[in-house]
């Protein structure tokens, strides 16, 4: 069966459970990356997986970046929008419930989940954050009261250090909004830990994915 348009390539793949989890990739991932993941960490939730649509040297990314943590503001906007209107649309289109997706983001993939949700507040009810950083401060906070976030970093992750971590935990804090942090001795690449942390978040937070 063709893929629908709904701006993204994707990957959609329905569970037994009311909640969906939007898969987001790091930069050189694409659609496929996370589902393995994402069922193993939520076994009744629908799979939302698209790929970002910029690309940097070849490698899909979610949004422009001019250096190694130097970012395109205005392209982050945009593509925050983007994805916002993507998920509204396939919530649409696959018969799910647009209150009920969780965002599931790894380095690139977290900070376009971030600033979806700084940005666009009911485009996502919570948000998994693996590897994140500070890519967009609004100059104006919305109200996340109600919104969940789980944040998992790596106390050895050169890009997510300490003090990115608390600037995004402090952003987040004056939004109003659920927060849960978990530090890994781990880098910048994913643990088994991160899987075990995430799904017991969503356990938590969001029985209808398991």
């Amino acid at each position: 069966m063709p893929q629908p348009d709904l701006g993204f390539v994707h990957r959609f793949e329905p569970g037994e459970g009311a909640a969906t989890l939007n898969l987001l990739h790091g930069t050189g991932g694409d659609e496929n990356d996370l589902l393995g993941v994402g069922r193993s960490i939520a076994p009744r939730a629908n799979l939302l997986s698209p790929r970002g649509k910029v690309l940097e040297n070849g490698a899909p990314r979610f949004f422009r970046r001019f250096a190694e943590g130097v970012f395109d503001e205005d392209d982050i906007k945009l593509r925050s929008r983007e994805l916002a209107n993507f998920i509204a649309a396939a919530s649409v289109n696959y018969g799910f419930d647009a209150k009920q997706v969780i965002a599931f983001g790894y380095s690139n993939g977290a900070n376009i989940a971030s600033a979806t949700l700084l940005l666009h507040p009911p485009a996502m009810a919570g948000v998994i954050l693996l590897r994140p950083m500070v890519v967009l401060v609004p100059s104006q906070l919305p109200d996340l009261h109600g919104k969940q976030i789980l944040i998992e970093s790596g106390s050895a992750d050169p890009m997510g250090t300490v003090s990115e971590i608390q600037r995004l935990v402090a952003l987040f804090g004056k939004s109003h909004a659920e927060i849960t942090i978990k530090q890994h001795h781990a880098g910048h690449g994913l643990t088994h830990e991160d899987m075990v942390e995430a799904q017991k978040w969503l356990g938590q937070f969001f029985p209808a994915t398991q």
